[in-house]
């Protein structure tokens, strides 16, 4: 029997998102999101993995990124302080 744990979608939490860490690592390493000071932004030069939700990942937005447990990773939107 395949495992497919590491394949599940997005769970939405009370501040934002959890993904696979199998799945951050792959966006990291197709670099449809790359590090900006100590946020993370999508470059929109780069393609966008298919997910069930569309614009989980918009341009423009940064993303703040921190270690859940070993097998996930909480996605939080950083909202304009302007």
């Amino acid at each position: 029997m395949v495992d497919e744990t590491p394949f599940w979608n997005v769970e939405h939490e009370e501040k934002g998102f959890c993904l696979p860490k199998r799945k951050w690592r792959e966006l990291l390493f197709i670099g449809a999101l790359v590090k900006k000071g100590d946020a993370f932004v999508r470059d929109p030069s780069r393609p966008m993995p298919a997910f069930r939700e569309p614009d989980l990942f918009p341009e423009g937005v940064s993303f703040r990124v921190r270690e859940i447990d070993e097998a996930s990773m909480l996605i939080e939107r950083i909202e304009d302080e302007a």
